[in-house]
């Protein structure tokens, strides 16, 4: 597929030149609520939990990028690392480089070698800034189940792409982390939910936490033929599939008025690739209705007919690039395992091409407001995201140059 306008440039070269900035970067760079890796922005916040909100909203919410200029410090995100591995993986697959099976072990190894604070069971990962969200604070460097289910994902695509079972030894950690860490939020015999961070303070649901572990849950059982790692992330998943609506989706947070999200873009997404990744490794269709509803939901709902990511459900701006790469992500994998998807997964990305791409910076956009476009350059938001998109879109459906 070639770019609206730059008949030059196919998606695999743009690919190649995202993965190409990262790595010149080292895969250092900043992220969207890296804000208090300003050390003096993090002095003044201190302990304040509205002084902190604060500071990280104001410079993520800035219309032009101030982090330069207040001196916030690049760093190795792990949640982008895993996604450029992810990616390197699947051009590997579909070209047989070697010199992108060195790279995307070079990440992962790094990341095995550097996971969060070592004072729970398993590996974990974090963000390597401090971070106050709605319902808790995390300080720079403490794990959460989100990054690690990331991280996770991509150590199994390690193990399977190039067989070396240091890879499966290292996500086996990281499945002990997501399920015996603190706090269990729900549980009965069939049901069963987690925290984002393993805190027993936090009382938060964030819906789709617990079905990102899950799934790696499954996935891993399947590949250690333990039926007992399937059915712990199946009760995951099931409590969430408990909570979709009737329309078919899902509310960023239980209950829904603990946040001012309701249904959003990539959370929608990340559910859905959740299910269908439980599925598979489980091989089940247990959910499988729900799957079918929520990515009705999630292309009705959630998507303009050209493409374009909307950013809530009632709500078309910003379109954010997150969602963007997320749409191209569900419906390539929709493709792959129900044979369906994948062209409106080709829309979704030649949208997104057309739209978000500046192939003078070799970055893609964060946003797209109503009257202009916002060119902050977030490594794991922005490229790290994009470059597992393309990957992915790639390696299933192809490039129609």
């Amino acid at each position: 597929m070639r770019l609206t306008g730059r008949p030059d440039q196919t998606a695999t070269d743009v690919l190649a030149r995202v993965l190409d900035v990262a790595r010149a970067d080292g895969y250092e760079g900043y992220s969207k609520h890296d804000a208090l890796n300003a050390a003096w922005l993090e002095r003044l916040a201190g302990g304040s939990r509205i002084r902190r909100l604060a500071a990280i909203q104001l410079v993520m919410r800035s219309p032009v990028d101030v982090r330069p200029l207040a001196r916030v410090r690049k760093a190795r995100n792990p949640k982008g690392l895993s996604l450029f591995a992810r990616a390197l993986l699947a051009r590997h697959r579909m070209t047989g480089s070697e010199e992108d099976a060195a790279a995307a072990k070079d990440v992962l190894d790094w990341l095995v070698a550097n996971p969060a604070q070592p004072d729970f069971e398993g590996l974990c990962w974090g963000y390597p800034y401090p971070w106050q969200d709605v319902g808790f604070f995390a300080p720079r460097h403490f794990p959460n189940r989100v990054v690690t289910s990331f991280v996770g994902q991509a150590l199994l695509d390690a193990y399977e792409t190039l067989g070396e079972p240091r890879y499966l030894d290292a996500a086996s950690q990281a499945v002990r982390f997501l399920l015996h860490a603190p706090k269990t939020l729900f549980e009965d015999a069939d049901h069963r939910c987690v925290s984002y961070v393993p805190d027993e303070k936090v009382t938060w649901i964030v819906m789709d936490v617990s079905a990102l572990a899950g799934s790696l849950a499954a996935r891993l059982g399947a590949l250690l033929d333990d039926k007992d790692l399937i059915h712990e992330g199946g009760r995951l998943v099931r409590y969430v599939v408990s909570k979709q609506t009737d329309e078919g989706a899902w509310f960023y947070a239980e209950p829904p008025s603990a946040s001012h999200i309701t249904h959003d873009n990539y959370h929608t997404g990340f559910i859905l690739d959740a299910i269908l990744g439980y599925g598979l490794a489980a091989g089940s269709d247990e959910f499988e209705a729900a799957y079918r509803r929520g990515i009705d939901f999630y292309r009705r709902r959630l998507f303009e007919p050209d493409g374009a990511a909307r950013f809530m459900h009632d709500r078309l701006y910003p379109i954010d690039i997150h969602g963007c790469a997320q749409g191209i992500l569900t419906f390539s994998l929709q493709q792959r395992h129900q044979g369906m998807g994948g062209e409106f997964a080709r829309t979704v990305m030649d949208w997104t091409l057309s739209n978000m791409w500046d192939p003078r910076s070799g970055w893609f956009y964060y946003q797209k407001r109503r009257a202009y476009r916002t060119a902050i350059r977030e490594l794991r938001w922005c490229q790290g995201w994009m470059s597992w998109a393309l990957a992915c879109h790639l390696e299933i459906c192809g490039d129609r140059s």
